[in-house]
């Protein structure tokens, strides 16, 4: 047999081989090679191949195929510190992209990667990979603060000036600004279209045209405004869509109510905060002559207003959700619809959408119906006049005195709903929310914490008996529809729970595959009133999924619920307009072309809804951190009491009353060498064993405080005695850190300045600032022929 054969027959015996690798051995056995000068050639086969490179041998001498790259399409995520992942499908653990091996990709960038080296399950070690192409940039714009040249260095560099972008993410590139378009003057915040992007030379420069000058950074409400803009959350309403909200009627006429269940005449309510002005839940509460409670919760009906494919819609659509900040909301719809004609404002006819609910003493639902309604509410109450009125004021009993049996009423029926919720297993996390106080130039001037009283709970509970009604009513009809679902823990992160509470001996019922909310709530009740409660509840935080929007029911693993949905909320939710849509569609034709057409385009509603709101919600953490950052400035030098919320190998996390965090760099504790405990998250002192742990009381000075970086760093001055742990063997070799005054190792060039809650675990340093003549060295010029424009 000529070599060039048998060289096939190797490469086709070990693709067809079960195993990974074979011996010499079973190699020969597999292509009938055993004879000893047939043995021979193979040998000498193989050693030729493996010179090629076309196989090669493992650890254990045995032979096998080389690993071949698969170029895959993914979206690239860029860490501070250079590196990346690339979700391939959110489903599946991403892939590590090395700082050297992301090819320029910006975060959000789609790409194609070559997977370099597979995942290895044993050392859960994740597949690593490296950018061979940029298929679409995300960022196709950016906002930021200009910086302008002087005469001289525009005519030197053909440029006008730097922008630093607001978005943390892209904070460490300088967008620089062709010399044409709008000049802005230096300070003003910009919108910049980007022209060119990150490649080799220019690994942190981007090039760009001012295409807008939003303000300057002085102007009130500026910072608010650019974080805004950065998240690409729309700050006005098209001129069209302004156009379309004031053709709706401001008042309803007697063609809206066809077709529509007058309950005008029933006691009905709205309770909200004090300053809510799109009011879109009403209630109602009374006890049935069989002794079961009726409950009927009614939605302000959008859906009537903002109709299919209208410009109304198609910008709800495309906004996905209303965004409440500090000082100011910006609308899903025009306010003209959120705060007039779709609020369910006090004594005026409103039309809803209505679920109503024949409720037992053990909060089982008997009967229910959902239909389209009109209503006029009693009263406009307020969770603070409604708390107040059940603690007995007599102020509020008095000035609500017809509404006061159905408020006890509704009392009753809530704690029943929240005693059920509670025996199936809905997990109750401790939830401390805080309102940050501004004056009318957006400066904050304090923070307090949202009390949730029983006004606020019981609304609360009367929602989520709709929600899980109007779910479970479509899905048991087998009709299209969209889900507020909140999937069961994945396997890895439960393990990792396992074995974190183990490690402070707390055993846990149930396995990583099939435990319940209600053995994770137990857990939660059993550490309630001791020291482990803080960091149970944070770790379990950490195990959860995120909810979601899905075409799929797979119920609500939280709230230990088979069906759930969001319908109450229409005025500054998508997802709930397109319920109340649903339904009205449905109530009318259920024909198989209905059908088709709902399950076609509900996935990609719920895709774009769930995005738009992570949209959100990182836009509002921003601008918390930035204003409680802002706030603290003025604490410089003072001392709090607070507790550790959460340990890195970097430094401890320190928690205020009001919500403020920030951080006491390693460096910073002085007093021993620290390691860091990971299945524990706690810091254990060498010679000391003093320990830092989740939960742990201190005293802290306030030493810095950076709304640009929103960064607050603490020093610590006393802290809590605890247990000391003991220190894994493997943590002296790995997870060392020595802070030590004026020393000039390693460690002190990992000093930095602290980075607080939001920052990246992964702190990257501070680079010292550029000479004029170096930093000019960085600066793209203009037109050189190797610039690309994407």
């Amino acid at each position: 047999m000529e070599k060039k054969t048998i060289k096939a027959e190797i490469l086709a015996g070990l693709k067809a081989a079960n195993k990974k690798s074979l011996s010499m051995e079973e190699l020969a056995e597999a292509l009938s090679m055993r004879k000893s000068n047939d043995f021979k050639l193979l040998v000498q086969t193989v050693a030729q191949m493996e010179r090629e490179k076309t196989l090669e041998f493992n650890k254990k001498g045995h032979i096998k195929l080389p690993f071949q790259p698969i170029e895959i399409e993914g979206i690239f995520r860029r860490n501070e510190r250079g590196f990346g992942f690339v979700t391939i499908d959110p489903e599946e653990p991403d892939v590590f992209i090395p700082k050297e091996a992301t090819n320029f990709a910006m975060d959000g960038d789609t790409v194609m990667i070559d997977i370099q080296k597979t995942a290895d399950l044993f050392s859960e070690r994740g597949a690593e990979g490296r950018v061979v192409a940029i298929k679409e940039r995300k960022i196709q714009q950016l906002v930021g603060e200009f910086t302008a040249f002087d005469v001289g260095e525009i005519a030197e560099s053909d440029l006008f000036g730097y922008v630093t972008p607001k978005d943390k993410k892209s904070a460490q590139f300088k967008v620089f600004i062709a010399a044409e378009g709008i000049q802005p003057v230096d300070g003003s915040i910009v919108i910049v279209e980007i022209t060119h992007y990150p490649e080799k030379g220019y690994a942190t420069s981007l090039e760009g045209m001012v295409t807008k000058v939003v303000g300057h950074k002085n102007d009130p409400g500026m910072d608010i405004l650019s974080i805004v803009i950065a998240q690409g959350i729309p700050t006005a309403f098209p001129e069209e869509v302004q156009t379309a909200s004031e053709q709706v009627p401001d008042h309803i006429s007697e063609s809206d109510l066809v077709g529509r269940r007058d309950l005008r005449d029933q006691q009905i309510v709205t309770i909200d905060g004090a300053d809510a002005k799109d009011l879109d839940d009403a209630v109602t509460v009374r006890r049935l002559e069989n002794g079961n409670y009726f409950l009927g919760v009614h939605i302000a009906d959008v859906s009537y207003y903002v109709t299919e494919n209208s410009l109304l819609d198609k910008e709800a659509f495309e906004r996905g959700t209303s965004v409440y900040l500090t000082d100011r909301v910006i609308p899903m719809i025009p306010q003209r619809l959120s705060n007039g004609i779709c609020s369910l404002n006090p004594k005026v006819p409103r039309l809803t959408m209505s679920c109503e609910m024949e409720i037992d003493p053990t909060g089982t639902i008997l009967k229910h119906e959902i239909f389209q309604s009109v209503i006029q509410t009693s009263e406009r109450m307020t969770y603070a006049a409604v708390n107040a009125l059940l603690k007995e004021d007599r102020e509020m009993i008095q000035r609500y005195e017809p509404l006061v049996p159905m408020f006890h009423l509704m009392k009753e029926l809530h704690q029943i709903l929240e005693e059920r919720r509670n025996h199936r297993g809905a997990i109750n996390f401790e939830d401390r929310e805080a309102k940050i106080l501004v004056d009318p130039e957006g400066h904050p001037i304090d923070i307090e914490l949202r009390e949730r009283g029983v006004g606020e709970r019981l609304i609360e509970s009367f929602m989520l008996a709709a929600n899980e009604t109007v779910a479970k009513h479509f899905n048991q009809l087998k009709l299209p529809f969209i889900y507020r679902i909140h999937e069961q823990p994945k396997e890895e992160k439960m393990q990792r729970f396992f074995d974190f509470a183990a490690a402070l001996g707390i055993l846990v019922k149930g396995t990583k595959n099939t435990i319940t909310p209600k053995d994770l709530q137990q857990v939660i009740d059993e550490v309630e009133d001791k020291p482990e409660a803080a960091v149970i509840n944070t770790m379990l935080l950490r195990s959860m999924q995120q909810a979601r929007y899905s075409e799929d029911n797979y119920g609500h693993y939280g709230l230990a619920a088979e069906y759930y949905t969001h319908f109450t909320s229409p005025i500054r939710r998508y997802p709930d307009l397109i319920v109340h849509r649903l339904i009205r569609s449905y109530s009318q034709d259920q024909s198989d072309a209905t059908k088709d057409k709902w399950a076609e385009s509900l996935p990609e509603i719920a895709d774009h809804s769930s995005k738009m709101e992570r949209r959100a919600v990182e836009a509002e953490r921003e601008v918390d951190s930035m204003k409680k950052a802002e706030f603290m400035a003025e604490k410089i030098g003072e001392e709090f009491d607070g507790i550790i919320s959460s340990v890195t190998k970097f430094g401890i996390f320190i928690e205020l009353p009001n919500t403020v965090e920030g951080l006491i760099h390693l460096n910073e504790l002085k007093q021993d060498y620290f390691h860091f405990i990971e299945n524990q998250l706690a810091l254990v002192g060498e010679r000391t064993r003093q320990t830092f742990k989740i939960g742990q009381k201190v005293r802290v000075k306030v030493t810095k405080s950076d709304p640009e970086t929103r960064e607050i760093d603490f020093e610590l001055l006393e802290a809590e005695e605890v247990p000391a742990l003991e220190i894994p063997g493997n943590n002296r070799r790995t997870q060392r850190r020595r802070p030590m005054n004026g020393s000039k190792n390693k460690q002190n060039s990992e000093k930095k300045t602290g980075k607080n809650f939001e920052r990246a675990k992964n702190e990257s340093g501070k680079k010292k600032k550029k000479g004029k003549k170096a930093f000019y060295k960085s600066v793209p010029k203009k037109k050189k022929p190797g610039r690309k424009k994407g």
